[in-house]
């Protein structure tokens, strides 16, 4: 076949395949093209879905008249002149692509003026080259208006989904776009209805607690941090406003909506152990980062990116949001409704985790009061449990010192072996024994793993355990990590496998080792982690806290108890275990006083 150059209608129209997919990709762009320009007032107005109509209008700097046409030609831009530009994008858009293409798939009319200037000028351009300048009224800025989108390539509409999800598509570009933009007004009016008014704000969490909801204002913890080259800020919510999706997470990079993968194992590593598998925290965080240190020219829409050092920005993220979470209470309030079961919420406690002093200062003990069990009082202690008692009546400090917030007089009940009820400065907090036990245990392993592999004592007989073929291919791909928790494992056959080694973790708690790798191997190969080897150790040294923390109907005696709230006090994320289930709940003194009737 003979090479033949295209057509530049032809060129346009592919290039629009790859900018245009849909009409909140058309709103995108003119939206940033409006900010690009300086405008204080944006207004989106869209029609069927965005099919039959979308409005844009700003009250930017405008178009000359003489560079109309121009505007509407492929690859014509004012923000690139030179490689060095490219190379240190601080714009919005830049390709200088998105007008030509939007105009070859639709019925285009594009009105602009100058500030200063008498008069507006417009042009027309209907899936074709534009007509002429023609003279127009209208106030300073710019008006883009997009009518029967993809009226000459109707495969291209017959994609498109309902109006409703296009509309919610369109919705949601914009007010992702306003986020990192409080200094512009916005509105957006969907058919008739107009859903969207933003004023606009100094402040910008005023901005983002506006889009994201007013009622979750104190579940918001505020993110600020520097390094790795990079400025950090935004909002991170707490575990209980944790959602079904991850539609409540924006990350924006000098002003602009990214999707990276990078940052966001960072978000989900930040919050590992406090948000239960499935949901997904609410996040939205602004990276200011020098712009050549990132290539922004990666895809046609501009929300893929190419970091020099992603590593570096992967853990800027992560501790930018670890050290907001651990400045902050997240105990779950316990709010007793009027006439329906009692549901956990998080409120704002007086006292924070900020206020506590850090572990090497504060006394760790505690010397409670009597001890009394509210459940069934023949139940005997099992023997394999005799050495797990013996961890938890250790001692941590001196037998009169005291746990911050808990006094000497305060009594500590142990309710149906489970739970455990103590006052603290702001009411009775309710603890979960079992999952208290296993954040202390995880945290512990977490702090030895990081120097060293855990212990390992050897066995006079090699163990053999009998498991299938995928797990004998998951101990050969899994042998770090089998040997850095303290297994020494090899297979001898196609089915078995020889443990002549164990954790001396997991034997000073009476679990069995065999059946314990046989689990772990065969969670390695369900979840097929394999390609994320820190995750899988977490989750793997999870298991082995689970597996040996005290369980639900074990009874403690005093020391036991003061031990394991002492503990909570010493590690960090004491508020979740490990799964993201909460270990503890408090109850408010005012809630008691107001279900009591009490003033005071």
């Amino acid at each position: 076949m003979t090479i033949k150059q295209l057509p530049q209608d032809l060129v346009n129209r592919i290039a629009a395949g790859e900018v245009v997919e849909r009409p909140a990709n058309v709103v995108k762009e003119l939206v940033e093209n409006a900010l690009d320009a300086g405008a204080r007032r944006i207004e989106v107005t869209s029609e069927g879905g965005g099919r039959e109509l979308l409005r844009v209008t700003d009250d930017g700097r405008g178009i000359p008249r003489e560079e109309l046409l121009l505007a509407l030609s492929p690859h014509a831009t004012s923000k690139i002149a030179s490689l060095e530009d490219l190379e240190s994008v601080a714009t919005m858009g830049f390709r200088g692509e998105a007008l030509a293409s939007i105009a070859s798939v639709s019925m285009l009319r594009l009105r602009s003026r100058v500030p200063g200037s008498e008069e507006a000028w417009m042009v027309r351009a209907d899936g074709g080259p534009p007509g002429a300048v023609e003279p127009a009224a209208g106030p300073p800025g710019t008006s883009v208006e997009i009518r029967s989108l993809f009226f000459n390539t109707p495969a291209r509409r017959k994609f498109l989904k309902t109006d409703p999800t296009e509309q919610a598509r369109i919705s949601e570009v914009v007010q992702t776009i306003a986020m990192a933009n409080p200094a512009c007004a916005f509105t957006l009016t969907l058919g008739t209805r107009r859903t969207l008014e933003l004023p606009a704000v100094d402040d910008p969490r005023r901005r983002l607690v506006a889009l994201l909801g007013a009622e979750l204002a104190d579940e918001l913890i505020e993110v600020d941090f520097e390094g790795a080259g990079a400025t950090i800020w935004g909002l991170a919510g707490t575990p209980e406003i944790a959602r079904p999706t991850a539609k409540r997470q924006r990350i924006f990079l000098n002003g602009r909506p990214i999707q990276d993968k990078a940052i966001q194992h960072a978000l989900r590593e930040a919050y590992r152990g406090l948000v239960v598998p499935g949901r997904h925290p609410t996040v939205v965080l602004f990276i200011e980062l020098d712009p050549r240190l990132v290539d922004v020219n990666v895809h046609p829409t501009k929300t893929e990116v190419r970091f020099r050092d992603s590593g570096a920005i992967h853990q800027a993220v992560r501790h930018a949001l670890r050290a907001a979470l651990k400045g902050r209470d997240l105990v779950p309030t316990l709010e007793l409704e009027t006439g329906s079961a009692a549901s956990a919420t998080t409120a704002a406690p007086s006292s924070t985790a900020g206020d506590r002093p850090s572990p090497s200062a504060m006394p760790p003990g505690l010397a409670p009061g009597p001890v009394r069990d509210f459940g069934p009082t023949d139940r005997a202690r099992p023997v394999e449990y005799q050495r797990l008692a013996e961890d938890l009546a250790r001692p941590v400090a001196p037998a009169d010192a005291l746990v911050p917030g808990i006094r000497r007089d305060h009594r500590i009940l142990q309710v149906h072996a489970k739970y455990l009820l103590v006052e603290d400065p702001d009411g009775v907090l309710v603890v979960d024994q079992h999952a208290l036990h296993e954040r202390v245990l995880f945290e512990e392993l977490v702090e030895r793993i990081r120097s060293a592999p855990l212990e390992r004592q050897a066995l006079l007989m090699p163990d053999v355990i009998e498991v299938d073929e995928a797990a004998i291919e998951a101990l050969e791909l899994l042998a770090e990590l089998v040997g850095r928790i303290g297994f020494d494992a090899r297979p001898i056959g196609p089915r078995s496998i020889s443990i002549s080694g164990v954790p001396s973790f997991l034997l000073s708690r009476n679990v069995e080792p065999g059946p314990f790798l046989a689990e772990l191997l065969g969670f390695g190969v369900e979840q097929g982690r394999a390609d994320d080897p820190e995750a899988l150790l977490s989750e793997v040294l999870d298991m082995m806290a689970c597996k040996a923390a005290v369980k639900a109907g074990d009874r403690l005696g005093d020391a036991e108890l003061a031990n394991l709230l002492a503990r909570r006090e010493a590690v960090e994320r004491s508020s979740n275990c490990p799964h993201g289930r909460p270990t503890s709940l408090r109850i408010p003194l005012a809630e008691l006083d107001r279900r009591f009737g009490r003033s005071s």
